[in-house]
Parts: structure tokens; sequence; C-alpha cells
């Protein structure tokens, strides 16, 4: 048989685990993870072959603990972002994404494991967003690092807002049951400031089951009734016709590798942003404003 034909460039969760020879509780235990390179289209896990070679090829290599030098994965890792996600579909399978968190993307990004990290992550002391961590965490990367939207944050709750919940304060005041992002996610961080900012500990709220990672699973949790708020975009509470406290406006970036930066899957991302459909979909999520995307916000030396 025609391998091509047997394992296409694009391979649904069976023909992956055939391809890697385990079974496809192993792929879903990869993806529950997010170890393995792979993208969703309307609500399919599908496996670039490609990337799966060069997953397979990096994880076969002996570990020196020293930075990659080879070509990078073409990955989308890092934060989620609802508009990013949206048009990783729209441009096809050239990047496969690899959603986690912030902390999550630059670690990949250093290790070369991704070509591309999405992050919100406000520094403290200098009130800059993204540049501070970028310039620790990828300092022996040639990476630049381009404006993506500045995105509106805060509470989503449910439609109508019935526990009327209008500040992080009220979350302690409601007892209401709060889902909270993963550790090193830019929600995450920002959650835990704006707690400290209005006096409280995380022991004065109550929390709702484990951790979610995606701002979309934040949204999701709230619809099911299985949370009563929680940190997210506003384009989620839109999305999902949920109720929306308006907190923070924060820059997120996208970290691109150098050589990267000038491949096609990368460009092809780049120039459909610059289309009226990128444009009337940001719209229509509403909460961003893409008015400098594309933008240099930092380039290594």
């Amino acid at each position: 048989m025609d391998s091509s034909l047997e394992f296409p460039e694009m391979m649904d969760t069976h023909q992956v685990a055939r391809y890697l020879r385990v079974k496809e509780r192993k792929v879903y235990e990869l993806l529950k993870d997010r170890r393995i390179p792979c993208t969703r289209v309307t609500g399919k896990w599908l496996f670039p072959k490609t990337e799966i070679d060069a997953w397979l090829k990096r994880n076969s290599a002996s570990g020196s603990g020293s930075p990659r030098t080879g070509p990078v994965a073409m990955v989308v890792s890092g934060s989620h972002d609802p508009l990013l996600e949206w048009c990783l579909r729209e441009v096809g399978g050239g990047l496969a994404m690899l959603p986690g968190s912030s902390a999550d993307g630059l670690a990949r990004l250093a290790a070369g494991e991704a070509a591309v990290a999405g992050l919100h992550l406000l520094d403290p002391e200098s009130g800059v967003y993204n540049i501070p961590q970028v310039k620790h965490a990828l300092a022996d990367r040639n990476v630049v690092l381009i404006e993506w939207a500045w995105r509106r944050q805060g509470l989503v709750v449910a439609a109508g807002n019935p526990l009327a919940i209008d500040s992080v304060a009220d979350l302690a005041r409601t007892k209401a049951r709060v889902v909270l992002r993963q550790d090193g996610a830019g929600s995450r961080v920002l959650f835990e400031r704006l707690l400290a900012e209005a006096g409280l500990s995380f022991d004065a709220i109550l929390t709702a089951s484990v951790p979610v990672r995606s701002e979309t699973d934040v949204g999701l949790a709230i619809l099911d009734g299985s949370a009563d708020a929680g940190l997210a975009v506003a384009s989620v509470a839109n999305s999902l016709r949920l109720g929306f406290v308006p907190l923070q406006k924060e820059r997120f970036d996208l970290a691109i590798d150098r050589h990267a930066y000038f491949e096609p899957p990368v460009q092809t991302l780049l120039a459909f942003t610059r289309t009226p459909e990128f444009a009337a979909r940001a719209e229509a999520l509403g909460g961003y404003d893409i008015s400098g995307i594309g933008s240099i916000r930092w380039n290594a030396p």
C-alpha cells in the first residue's frame, strides 16, 4: 500500500497511533499533556506528519542540555488566544498548534520545540508586557517579538451576571466558584496579581474543579455550570453568550524564532492578518485592538 495513503500528511488519532506504533490511549495521554504536535479542525484532532517526524527525531536524540541549533519545529506553542487559533485553522496545516501556558511557550521556544510562542506576561516591576520575560528566557535564542493584539481581560460570568459580580473582591463576597488557569499561564499570573491588589488570598475564594488549559475552557466551565466565574478574554464571553466584567487591557505578543519567521508557514499566517477577513473576525469576536499587529516589540541582539 502507498504509505502516503496509509499515513497522509494530516493524520487522525487512529492513524498517528498506528504510525507511532502505540495504543490510541497513549496518543490521548500525549494530547492531554500537550506533548505532541497537533491541530484541531472542527473538533477533530489532526497530526501533521512532517511535525510528527520532527518530534520523533528530537525525542530519539540524546539530550545534552544545551540549546538546539538545528531547524525548529513549525509549531505554535504558548498561551491560547481565540483569534490566533482561528487564524491557524484558516491558513491550513503549515503550523501545528500546541497550546499551553506562556511559560510553557517560552520553554518550548528556548528548546527549539516550537517556532512561535504566544505570550501575555506583565512584568510587575517595569509594567512592560513580555519583553523582560523573553530577554531572560530566550537569551540564547535568535528571536523576534511582535505584537499580536491588545486584548480585554476580565471576569467571565453566567449570562445576565446572576451573582452581580462587578470586581475581583465580589468573588469572595458572593462565594462564587472560580475556575482557574494552570500555573504559568498569563491569565493565572494576572489573576493572582488582581487578588493581591484586592487584598485577597486564594483561601478567600472557592475554586472549581481543576485548572483549565485555555481561555475557551474557562468559558465552557461557566457555560456548563461547573463554575460561576473565571478570568478570560472578552471574545470568550462574546462567543459563548456569557456575561463579562472588564478588568484589564493586556498585550498579547508572538515570540518567533528568527529563521522560522521567514519560512512560508509563518509568513502565510502574518499575511493573513492583513486581510479584510481577519479584521472582520477580530471585530466579531470582540475585545481586540489589532491596530498594532505585526509591530516589532523586541529584536534579539
